[in-house]
């Protein structure tokens, strides 16, 4: 039976699946006002560590001092994957078409299985054969292309969706395998990777000072909006991983999916075809399956 308790945790997976769902739209929005996508991503990621100041103190001491010898590698390899996973996403919706970006990015599931044999030692279980089966199953159906031979994604965006849904699993995997740090921490270390590798790209690109002094009073006030909506989410999706179960967490999540593809047809007039559908139908089952994989791979 429901209870209260478990009210906010639901409330909290639900809001990061709606943001996550629904960001592409005022990047993109941003994107035609002139900001860029990397230095969006700055701001808003920058601006979210300082609406979070008040526990930058514990979350430094945690990151830095108390990260030696090979936690302080998995600590490295926490920041950057849930940076990149962030970044990445961000950078495939802005130019791709939002469902497939969204569709190739949760392939991640195919991925934590094998991140989580080579790192965590987890044995494959009969459900992994099925995740693996379902997942290249609904990617080939989606990409194949007779023209073009093997079915791999069609363009940047859609490899920098792949990718990034590769560094998500790899960033959970790290998570677990970093017990010694704090849900605030593991929270803050997705906005801390997602700005340190946003500022190599914009440094490269070069006049940064000119772009922020050509931003307009109403992309500010977007920028504002967004980063404290990240902010708010990021510790509310980690309030609610730490009170939920994995497989309850993934169906949650999978309405992100139902929220883009929503409004990626009435903001943008995105339509799936046929084939994208019956890929998505796998890819989602390969979701709802991984949930039983980690009850299985923790009790066996």
């Amino acid at each position: 039976m429901p209870s209260k308790q478990n009210v906010l945790p639901v409330a909290g997976i639900l809001s990061g699946a709606l943001v996550w769902g629904l960001i592409w739209y005022p990047y993109r929005m941003l994107q035609d006002a002139g900001v860029s996508g990397p230095l969006a991503t700055l701001i808003t990621y920058l601006l979210a560590l300082v609406c979070g100041a008040f526990m930058l103190p514990r979350i430094w001491h945690e990151l830095f001092l108390q990260t030696k010898g090979m936690a302080g590698w998995w600590v490295i390899a926490l920041v950057f994957s849930a940076g990149w996973s962030n970044f990445g996403y961000v950078l495939a919706v802005l130019n791709g078409e939002v469902m497939r970006v969204l569709l190739l990015f949760y392939l991640a599931p195919l991925w934590t299985i094998l991140f989580s044999y080579w790192l965590l030692g987890e044995r494959l279980s009969r459900y992994g054969y099925l995740v693996i089966a379902l997942s290249l199953g609904g990617a080939a159906i989606m990409l194949w292309e007779p023209q073009l031979g093997m079915p791999l994604p069609q363009n940047i965006s859609e490899w920098i969706g792949l990718s990034a849904g590769m560094s998500f699993a790899l960033s959970n995997v790290v998570s677990r395998r970093a017990a010694h740090l704090s849900v605030t921490a593991k929270s803050s270390s997705v906005l801390f990777g997602t700005v340190l590798l946003s500022v190599p790209l914009l440094w490269r690109q070069g006049g940064l000072p000119d772009q922020l002094l050509a931003i307009e009073a109403q992309s500010w006030l977007i920028l504002l909006l967004l980063s404290i909506v990240l902010c708010a989410t990021s510790f509310a999706v980690q309030h609610g991983l730490s009170h939920l179960a994995a497989n309850r967490v993934i169906v949650l999540f999978l309405f992100e999916l139902v929220f883009a593809a929503i409004a990626s047809y009435f903001l943008v007039d995105e339509a799936m075809q046929l084939r994208d559908w019956l890929g998505a139908l796998l890819i989602v089952s390969a979701s709802l399956l991984s949930g039983k994989l980690y009850r299985a791979t923790n009790t066996g």
